[in-house]
């Protein structure tokens, strides 16, 4: 690296021109491309490492395990060494073995630092990205976002959103009166959708604490810039996942960070492998939302490359917007490829010493075609590129050295552990014990009244049926009264109360 810029390699006859890409340009987004075995992770790695020792921070996502070697230094007994330095001569450079200051990170927090963003960051343009949801189903989850924020529901990890979904679905009638028609059908399909997530690992991407983008820009003791390397070996079975979280890292970026129009060298430099993984059937307004962000971004000093198999991956949109370029040899077997090969070579400003289209076809393995913007920002001439040896080690570490390097960043204490903090699961949960709390001490004050009833009721029959059999007993005792007294005025009369006595007296 010179004053100025990264040295990426020798140009030119001979392979004696520098090729570097000014440092003052490194805002302006680049694009590293080529067939699989070309070379594109090395030229990725020579970047990091040259940002890296300019004192700019970066971030690029580790997909096959071999770009952990930047930690380490690379050695004199390696087996490339005396292929490096016999390149080394030829393009004019002086190659000094050295790590660099690594920080790893990972989404499943097995090969890193934990990684993590909230739902409500995540935004429900993405989420409904990353789910593959319908236009519908984003609009009820659009509604999800809205009602927590004016309930003051929290939304930070996956059982939050499902909480609020349920809520929805039980409230939909109320609901829909304000905000349009929301399904049963809609939510449970949204919910099914979070299920596959959770599958896929979404459960650990969503949570708390969530990632500080500052510990993502720090510089080491000596001045250079942090190297941050997202484990992507086992996220890569998620595709949709991958890409999601790297916009939303971009994006991120975006918002966060403050305007400084265009410094002497970038103040982050974000790396983007397997591109295409982005726009593969992505809807257009994820598609201008990744436009507009690698349209302004620059102005906050972040620097942004592509790394994908073929240009065409990228939408044209996009594409201009790349000024650094570095081509690796592309195949052109079919009809397709032919055009896309033509198509590619029509992005360089022309070298009249060679044909850019057939120079993309027969550059080695380790070799590019690379224009990098120059004085003003204009397009450098198209050079075929031997591009350097990497200081660090090529290839992956050991686990033993991960561990270390881990260990040494000093975040563990800060994002190994998940906190979970009150949000919207345990506040809809507690409204809902609320709920049926009072309803069930509604039922009771309910039962207890029904039974003071009851044995009102009971009480009043019982009072009636007495005083109606006293007054019934009374006559009767009037009667006979009557009777007997008038029989006392006849013979007959006296004879049987004279037979009664005797009877009684008899009897004792």
């Amino acid at each position: 690296m010179t004053e100025a810029g990264i040295f990426v390699g020798g140009g030119g006859e001979g392979y004696g021109a520098p090729q570097e890409l000014l440092l003052k340009y490194g805002n302006r987004h680049g694009l590293v491309a080529g067939a699989t075995g070309t070379g594109k992770t090395v030229t990725l790695q020579i970047l990091a490492e040259g940002f890296s020792a300019a004192g700019v921070p970066v971030f690029l996502a580790d997909v096959k395990s071999d770009l952990a070697g930047l930690a380490v230094a690379g050695s004199a007994e390696a087996k490339l060494h005396d292929a490096f330095m016999k390149r080394c001569a030829t393009i004019g450079y002086e190659l000094t073995y050295q790590a660099f200051p690594v920080a790893f990170w990972d989404l499943f927090g097995e090969q890193g630092h934990p990684i993590r963003t909230t739902v409500t960051e995540m935004g429900p343009l993405l989420l409904s990205r990353l789910m593959d949801l319908s236009e519908a189903q984003e609009g009820v989850l659009n509604i999800a976002f809205r009602l927590a924020d004016q309930e003051g529901l929290p939304l930070l990890d996956l059982k939050d959103l499902q909480a609020m979904l349920v809520w929805i679905g039980q409230n939909a009638a109320e609901i829909g009166l304000r905000y349009g028609n929301v399904a049963s059908a809609t939510v449970g399909a949204i919910q099914r959708q979070l299920l596959v997530l959770e599958n896929q690992g979404g459960t650990r991407l969503f949570g708390e604490p969530a990632l500080d983008l500052a510990d993502m820009m720090r510089l080491a003791p000596d001045g250079r810039g942090q190297v941050n390397i997202l484990a992507a070996d086992k996220l890569m079975a998620s595709p949709r996942l991958y890409a999601t979280f790297l916009l939303w890292l971009l994006s991120e970026l975006f918002e966060e960070l403050p305007e400084v129009g265009d410094p002497d060298k970038p103040k982050f430099v974000f790396f983007f492998d397997e591109a295409h993984l982005l726009f593969d059937d992505a809807p257009k307004a994820l598609v201008d939302k990744v436009e507009q962000v690698a349209r302004l971004i620059r102005s906050k000093g972040v620097g942004v490359f592509f790394i994908t198999q073929n240009p065409a991956d990228v939408p044209d949109d996009i594409l201009g917007q790349l000024g650094n370029r570095v081509q690796h040899a592309l195949r052109a077997f079919t009809a397709k490829d032919q055009k896309d090969l033509a198509r590619a070579a029509q992005n360089y400003r022309p070298n009249p010493a060679f044909d850019t289209e057939t120079a993309i076809k027969e550059v080695g393995t380790g070799e590019a075609v690379t224009s990098f913007l120059q004085n003003k920002g204009v397009p450098g001439i198209v050079e075929r590129t031997l591009v350097r040896p990497p200081a660090s080690q090529l290839g992956p570490i050991t686990p033993e050295e991960r561990r270390a390097v881990i260990a040494a960043t000093g975040l563990g204490y800060k994002y190994d552990q998940t906190i979970d903090r009150d949000s919207a699961f345990e506040r809809l949960q507690a409204r809902a014990e609320a709920a049926a709390q009072a309803a069930a001490e509604a039922e009771a004050a309910e039962e207890r009244l029904a039974a003071d009833e009851r044995a009102r009721k009971e009480s009043r029959r019982y009072e009636g049926r007495s005083r109606r059999g006293s007054s019934r007993s009374d006559s009767i005792a009037t009667a006979f009264g009557k009777s007997l007294a008038r029989q006392l005025g006849t013979k007959t009369g006296q004879a049987i109360v004279r037979g009664i006595l005797g009877s009684l007296f008899k009897s004792r």
